[in-house]
C-alpha cells in the first residue's frame, strides 16, 4: 500500500471509532508495523489533521473534520450503489425517491474512470416480492423518531380489529416482506412491533419521549436479544 494510501486509510480508521485507538490496533488492520503507524500519525497531525491522542494510549479524530466528499475507493463506492438499490427496493416513498437521487449525484460526481462502478456495478440486489402499500406517510414517522416526540397511532391488527396507540418511536425495521415500526407501547408498557401498512393514521404528539432512541434502542435490542426473530404473522398483531 502507497503511504499516500495509507494516510487516508488511517483517518478512515480513526473516522468509525468513537474511543481512543492503539497504534497496534491501526497497524493490525493495515497489516503494516506499529513504527509506520506513528511516522504517519505524526505526518498527519503536522498536516492539522486534528488528531488527538499519543504513542501507548491510543488516537481519537476530533470532530468537525471531513474529507473531501470524493475520496472514495471503488469498493467504498460500491457498497454505497449496493446499500441505496436496498433502500429503493425496501424503503419507503420518501427513502426510496432519496435513494435514486443519491445515485444519481453519486454518478455525476465521481471521476469518469470510477462512474461504471456506479453506473453498471459489480453487485445488484434481487428484485424480490413488492411490500405493502403504507397507508400513512413514512416520513413523518422517521421525522418523530429524529424529534423524540410521542406519536398516536390508529392500527388494525391482522383480524383488522382497531386500536388506538401512544408509542415512544425507536426505529423503522425495513424487512424482507414488511416494514416495521418499533416502538414503547405505553398501553402495554412494552415494546411492540406495528407493521405500517397497517396504520391507518399517526399524530405527532407534543409530548417528548423521555429516553433518548439509542438508549431505547439498547434496551429493545436486550429484550429480544434471546429471541428468535418476529415472523410476518407476529409482527401483524401490535399485541
Amino acid at each position: 500500500m502507497r503511504r499516500a494510501d495509507r494516510l487516508f486509510q488511517i483517518i478512515q480508521i480513526l473516522r468509525r471509532h468513537r474511543k481512543p485507538l492503539t497504534a497496534d490496533a491501526i497497524a493490525m488492520e493495515l497489516e503494516t508495523s506499529k513504527r509506520s503507524i506513528y511516522r504517519d500519525i505524526a505526518t498527519l497531525m503536522a498536516q492539522r489533521v486534528p488528531i488527538r491522542g499519543e504513542a501507548g494510549v491510543g488516537y481519537v479524530l476530533e470532530g468537525g473534520y471531513d474529507l473531501p466528499p470524493l475520496m472514495l475507493t471503488a469498493d467504498e463506492l460500491e457498497a454505497a450503489v449496493l446499500g441505496a438499490q436496498l433502500v429503493q427496493l425496501r424503503g419507503d416513498k420518501g427513502l426510496a425517491r432519496a435513494a435514486e437521487d443519491l445515485i444519481a449525484k453519486i454518478a455525476a460526481a465521481v471521476p469518469e474512470r470510477l462512474r461504471p462502478i456506479v453506473l453498471e456495478p459489480a453487485s445488484l440486489t434481487p428484485p424480490g416480492k413488492p411490500l405493502p402499500e403504507d397507508r400513512v406517510d413514512v416520513a413523518g414517522i422517521r421525522a418523530a423518531i429524529h424529534g423524540g416526540r410521542k406519536l398516536m397511532l390508529d392500527y388494525r391488527d391482522e383480524q383488522n380489529r382497531p386500536t388506538q396507540r401512544c408509542v415512544w418511536p425507536i426505529t423503522i425495521g425495513y424487512m424482507e416482506t414488511v416494514r416495521m415500526l418499533i416502538a414503547w407501547c405505553e398501553l402495554r408498557q412494552d415494546f411492540r412491533h406495528f407493521r405500517t401498512d397497517r396504520i391507518h393514521g399517526v399524530t405527532m404528539l407534543e409530548d417528548r419521549v423521555p429516553e433518548r432512541p439509542a438508549v431505547l434502542r439498547a434496551k429493545w435490542r436486550k429484550t429480544v436479544r434471546d429471541r428468535p426473530a418476529p415472523t410476518d404473522r407476529q409482527t401483524g398483531a401490535a399485541g
